[in-house]
């Protein structure tokens, strides 16, 4: 017999299968092997179709939404257009003034007397009859939850109406504000970019009267010095993004919004980062050290900033670490290291400096780096004429002061914890600050402000 004349015959009178048809077969074989050796009943039906005829797939929601491609033109207008609706539509669920005018009237109809002082209280069952005359939208609001949240020491067991009344206008405002911040959410995910924020805050400038004499020229340096502070403490990492959650959760859009009042004062404008004079003042320090012009800053101009007292080698670690256009600063990048000399006292601060005090990047600090930085120290007292403190002793304050888990590491948590980082930092990077510690006894019982200022022009102290 010839045994290949055979196999030839054999192999041709097979009918040819598909690549799919050869998958299918594979994978109805597999699941008979596998349900066999779990001692189940196998499913003939493969795939798709045998998903769909077990009742527990129905009762299963979809949790999972894939995001249009950028090609995807008509999905993506779909989706933000429901978007649009959903929001609209979460914004009219919210009570309008009038609504909130009428809540009040009917808190203060309901009160429950005895008066205390000049203020109204209400009990709990009144609470409930005001709840069901005040309509559907207030129903969240008139909880047992929310009156046990508000309820104080009052020997009645009520709660202040006013008390209550500002419950439900900062909730109010917190539901408007997460509608206004959502639809500058372009991907729909609960959070914002940079570019995202920028335009929020562009457009909410014309509402706020405190910054009605800003030149529209202005109006691009504002944006970046507002967006900067939300990215530096809401953003350590540097994502690129901010929840909005975070955003609600955190002062700054408070101190924004507060730009609204007419009225505010100038020490409030001041202390205000968001301020028009404290916009100003940031911009003007920037074209104050930008001696040629060029709208960057180099090294040798930026160690004049503040007292002009930053050691060369803190304003080395600067340029080192931190994003540089041939080697020079621009404003975005100086906002940041704004915020971080002038809130040392902040986490977020502090990490931005403890990465530049890292130079060996081993995320601790140990004598080696403490003594890279101190010596720097020294050599200013030199040319100022002071005589140099021992490093020995400094890093047993510094230690003393941290108190690190590990006696010979400083972590950033341990500056975290020790609520001592300003001090620590103003010890290694900054003479003046260094001079300030060392008197600290002296400095008490004196007006520092003069001798500080005259430290700060190179006078000897």
């Amino acid at each position: 017999m010839d045994w290949k004349k055979a196999l030839k015959a054999h192999v041709a009178g097979k009918p040819t299968r598909s690549e799919e048809e050869k998958h299918a077969e594979e994978t109805q074989l597999f699941t008979e092997l596998y349900c066999q050796w779990k001692g189940v009943q196998p499913n003939r039906q493969v795939g798709a179709n045998s998903s769909q005829q077990h009742e527990s797939f129905k009762s299963i929601p979809k949790f999972y939404f894939k995001l249009p491609a950028e090609d995807e033109v008509l999905q993506q207008k779909l989706r933000e257009e429901s978007r649009a609706v959903f929001l609209q539509r979460r914004s009219r669920q919210l009570l309008d003034n009038d609504e909130l005018q009428s809540l009040w009237f009917l808190l203060d109809k309901h009160h429950t007397p005895p008066l205390m002082g000049d203020e109204k209280m209400i009990n709990y069952e009144d609470f409930l009859k005001v709840s069901q005359e005040a309509g559907p939208k207030c129903k969240t609001y008139f909880t047992a939850t929310v009156f046990a949240k508000l309820l104080q020491k009052d020997p009645y067991g009520r709660i202040s109406i006013m008390q209550f009344f500002n419950y439900v206008m900062r909730k109010v405002w917190l539901h408007q504000t997460r509608i206004g911040l959502s639809l500058y959410d372009v991907a729909g995910q609960g959070y914002l970019k940079e570019a995202d924020l920028e335009n929020y805050i562009l457009e909410l400038i014309p509402t706020l009267p405190q910054l009605d004499g800003l030149e529209k020229s202005f109006y691009s340096f504002y944006v970046c010095t507002a967006v900067r502070k939300f990215f530096f403490f809401l953003d350590p990492l540097r994502t690129g993004r901010i929840k909005i959650q975070d955003i609600l959760a955190c002062s700054f859009l408070d101190d924004l919004l507060e730009l609204r009042d007419e009225d505010l004062s100038k020490e409030m404008q001041e202390s205000n980062w968001f301020s028009a004079p404290s916009a100003l003042r940031v911009y003007g320090q920037y074209l104050n050290l930008d001696k040629d012009h060029n709208g960057m800053l180099s090294k040798e101009e930026l160690s004049r900033y503040g007292t002009g007292t930053l050691t060369p080698v803190f304003l080395n670690r600067v340029f080192q670490e931190c994003l540089t256009y041939d080697g020079e600063m621009d404003y975005k990048t100086y906002l940041d290291f704004v915020l971080a000399m002038e809130n040392r006292k902040e986490p977020q601060a502090l990490q931005y400096i403890f990465r530049l005090l890292d130079i060996q990047n081993r995320n601790y600090l140990n004598i080696f780096a403490l003594n890279t930085f101190f010596r720097a120290i020294q050599e200013q007292m030199k040319i100022h004429g002071q005589e140099p403190v021992s490093f020995e002793d400094v890093k047993d304050e510094i230690f003393d002061m941290v108190k690190p888990a590990d006696p010979l590491k400083i972590t950033l948590q341990d500056l975290i914890n020790s609520s001592q980082g300003e001090t620590v930092t103003n010890i290694l990077i900054d003479l003046n600050g260094f001079w300030t510690y060392e008197n600290r006894e002296v400095l008490v019982q004196e007006n520092p402000a003069d001798d500080l200022e005259n430290f700060g022009e190179g006078e000897e102290v």
